[in-house]
């Protein structure tokens, strides 16, 4: 794996030369997900409840033009604080290289990376997919899927977009979706989207198990779906009355493109009394804390 243009923190550099479990970290929650100091408290409590298994965190993104895997707390801090930050999918890494600027990475974006790096576990919230409505929008989450072989924890698709379209589209470009102890495919917020997984784990072992196989198959990208905490689980009802009301506010205000998710996440913790924030962290330590045990059994096989 050619690693030559990535700046790999010298912690993550000796776990991944030494076999050591790794997990990588997006930083888009960091820059545009979650507000400060939230943002900061949460990617610093993921990388502990990681460090806690014994595996090694290594969150990922983009600094001054240099794709950086392992991230100091000084780095970290900045990403959360600065208002010039942007919002890097895989297609925007050449950009953002040529021009020396910073960019939080998408799911596409930390896949691809984590991939060049020899990581293949990556802990998230919840992916893109497919948009409501007619627009025929498709977060490059999807392709890269199918592309890289990392196997992505999270929590379903965010609850924004279309889950049913969304989970036809993984199943029509083979990606297998994992049910971490659950038989449903989860709705980021809702423990359960009604929809049915590709198949059930229960253990660490098993899902580890499932994945060395389906890349010593040549095969690309899973997912684990790991539901919501169900003490900070919300019931659908609410979740989509708020969203209704967010996304026509949005309309009204012209908003489109990248801005439309963070617009919306933030909307709805307004609409909720921060009930989805609430969930939304949970739900990113809960994926933490899976991904690190699968990537632990994964390094016994």
């Amino acid at each position: 794996m050619n690693q030559s243009d990535l700046t790999i923190h010298p912690e993550v550099h000796l776990a991944l030369r030494s076999g050591r479990p790794v997990v990588a970290l997006e930083t888009t929650v960091i820059t545009h997900g979650l507000p400060a100091p939230v943002n900061f408290e949460l990617a610093c409590q993921m990388e502990d409840e990681i460090r806690t298994a014994g595996v090694i965190p290594a969150t990922i993104a983009v600094l001054e033009g240099k794709l950086k895997v392992g991230l100091t707390r000084d780095e970290l801090e900045f990403l959360s604080t600065s208002q010039d930050v942007f919002k890097a999918g895989k297609r925007d890494l050449g950009l953002l290289c040529s021009r020396n600027q910073s960019g939080g990475t998408t799911v596409s974006a930390t896949m691809y990376i984590a991939y060049r790096a020899g990581i293949r576990v990556f802990a998230t919230g919840g992916i893109g997919g497919v948009h409501r409505g007619s627009s025929g929008d498709i977060s490059a989450d999807l392709p890269e899927l199918q592309e890289t072989p990392v196997a992505v924890v999270c929590s379903g698709a965010k609850a924004i977009l279309d889950l049913p379209r969304t989970v036809e589209w993984l199943e029509t470009a083979g990606v297998p979706v994992l049910g971490w102890q659950t038989d449903t495919f989860p709705a980021f917020f809702t423990a359960s989207s009604g929809l049915p997984v590709h198949t059930r784990v229960d253990t660490a072992e098993e899902a580890a198990s499932i994945l060395h196989h389906h890349w010593s198959l040549g095969l690309k990208g899973a997912l684990v779906t790991d539901p919501c905490p169900a003490d900070e689980a919300m019931d659908a009802g609410p979740v989509e009355k708020a969203l209704k009301q967010a996304e026509a506010e949005a309309r009204q205000a012209g908003i489109t493109g990248k801005a439309v998710t963070p617009f919306l996440l933030s909307r709805l913790a307004e609409l909720t009394d921060g009930r989805t924030m609430k969930a939304n962290l949970a739900l990113l330590l809960e994926n933490a804390r899976t991904a690190a045990k699968i990537a632990s059994a994964l390094i016994t096989i």
